[in-house]
């Protein structure tokens, strides 16, 4: 079954406050990312509702035309978002559970896969393609979709000093910014159809991106920080609240300027956040404290076999700290409980009716 129609009512229900619980039941720390991403697409609706409600000219007795007052307002432009920070901090979780709470199709891209075109590698039209098949080829609700852009940072300018030319043409860095500038920016493309040949320029349709939200993200792990003269490091949030750095401590656009990315492109990406990497604490909240948290579905897979399963605060600690050491934040951890269950979930259907209780000493001795 398809989304349901957009429709001003349903834009109107969701406030940002509303938007950011509803983020916190599932995505653990990141308060700033979290409201600001709640602004963003709370302001970002209030557009679309303010075009859905209004009617734009119309005839009056006298058969002259008249403006709906709601026309003539302040225009309300599009606040494209920029999320920064390491991997496994939830920049790609955030945006994923934003499309859920907002009831809108997304669309999850590899900036890597885009080429400039004319060459080998897919067109950046290719990624609407991909959020109109993610809205059961409803081009009014891929209209109003999001589009989550990963890996952003990678396509920086190879050659910062480059000209233009065939000689010195970046065509999966620099190129693929430029292609990029109209569709975040709001313009009327001409999108593939069928995804799996979009080469074939035959079957297509036309999709308007004026709003359609842009989400990017990357990680930067090397950008040297202007003032700072050192490589981008990621602090824990600490003592400050939400994980909020001093603003002369946040990544600037000179530093995205000078690490590769193009000045038009920062320039559609207004919103920028930077993300912090989790603490010790905030990985063991991501193991246990969301609904599906780590935790919950071992001891729901063992429950299926009659057992029950228990670690102490000793071990998620412990699981904790060998997660950090690895650098992958919350991504290492189902790795890491892989290697703590292995003998547990071999041994499942021999096991029934007992319950495991695994202490800090046990997940030490597994890990080494």
């Amino acid at each position: 079954m398809g989304k349901e129609k957009p429709n001003p009512d349903t834009f109107a229900a969701r406030t940002p406050r509303s938007i950011f619980e509803a983020l916190d039941q599932y995505v653990i720390g990141q308060d700033r990312a979290k409201r600001t991403l709640s602004i963003a697409a709370y302001n970002h609706f209030k557009r679309i509702r303010r075009q859905l409600e209004t009617a734009g000219p119309t005839l009056d007795r006298e058969g002259d035309l008249t403006e709906d007052p709601k026309a003539s307002a302040a225009p309300i432009r599009k606040s494209n978002v920029l999320l920064i920070g390491p991997s496994g901090c939830g920049k790609t979780h955030l945006a994923r559970h934003l499309a859920r709470i907002l009831n809108v199709p997304l669309s999850v891209v590899d900036a890597t896969e885009y080429t400039e075109a004319g060459y080998y590698g897919k067109d950046v039209e290719v990624m609407l393609g991909e959020l109109l098949y993610a809205s059961d080829m409803d081009v009014d609700m891929a209209q109003r979709g999001i589009v989550f852009m990963d890996e952003i940072d990678k396509i920086a300018r190879r050659n910062h000093g480059a000209r233009t030319g065939a000689g010195s043409r970046d065509i999966g860095g620099e190129g693929v910014q430029q292609s990029l500038l109209k569709l975040l920016e709001g313009t009327t493309v001409f999108v593939p159809y069928n995804i799996t040949q979009h080469w074939s320029k035959h079957d297509f349709v036309q999709m308007d991106t004026t709003n359609v939200l842009f989400i990017c993200a990357g990680t930067f792990t090397d950008m040297q920080r202007g003032s700072f003269a050192r490589k981008s490091g990621f602090k824990d949030p600490g003592a400050e609240e939400g994980g909020n750095a001093p603003a002369a401590e946040r990544v600037s656009v000179e530093d995205l300027l000078q690490y590769g990315m193009i000045a038009e492109l920062v320039g559609r990406l207004p919103v920028m956040v930077e993300m912090s990497e989790l603490t010790e604490s905030d990985l063991v909240r991501v193991m246990t404290e969301p609904p599906d948290a780590l935790l919950k579905e071992y001891a729901e897979l063992l429950g299926m076999d009659g057992i029950g399963l228990e670690l102490t605060e000793g071990a998620l600690h412990e699981i904790a700290h060998f997660a950090r050491r690895k650098k992958l934040g919350a991504r290492a951890l189902r790795g890491i409980f892989e290697d703590v269950m292995h003998d547990y979930m071999f041994e499942a259907p021999e096991l029934a009716g007992r319950r495991i209780v695994i202490g800090e000493s046990e997940v030490q001795k597994k890990l080494g």
